[in-house]
């Protein structure tokens, strides 16, 4: 069985909230999950200690099983400490002026 620790949405329209879940791979995004290992509301501000909650315990048993991270919860464990921060990309990319843009801004 394939673990992913990731998120799985919670709240109404407009008003998210997030449940940190183990769940096998192939489950859907908000369907059947084995464990709650904590909670993301990204209403909060950043520097709120309720924005993130993880119970690490739990979280080093399930990797210690194999289970994976998302993305997103990477960043957060790794925020925590409990693994090495992950390599964040900016992306992407096409948003940005081109070069001539850039050269006409610089003038």
């Amino acid at each position: 069985m394939a673990l992913a620790i990731r998120l799985a949405r919670g709240g109404r329209r407009n008003l998210p909230f997030y449940r940190i879940v183990v769940a096998d791979k192939r489950y859907p995004r908000d369907g059947r999950y084995l464990e709650i290992l904590g909670s993301y509301n990204p209403l909060l501000a950043n520097g709120n200690e309720q924005r993130v909650v993880l119970n690490n315990e739990r979280i080093q048993h399930w990797l210690t099983q194999g289970a994976k991270p998302s993305d997103r919860v990477a960043r957060f464990l790794g925020q925590a400490g409990i693994i090495d921060m992950p390599k964040w990309n900016e992306s992407p990319k096409k948003s940005a002026p081109s070069a001539k843009t850039q050269e006409r801004m610089k003038e």
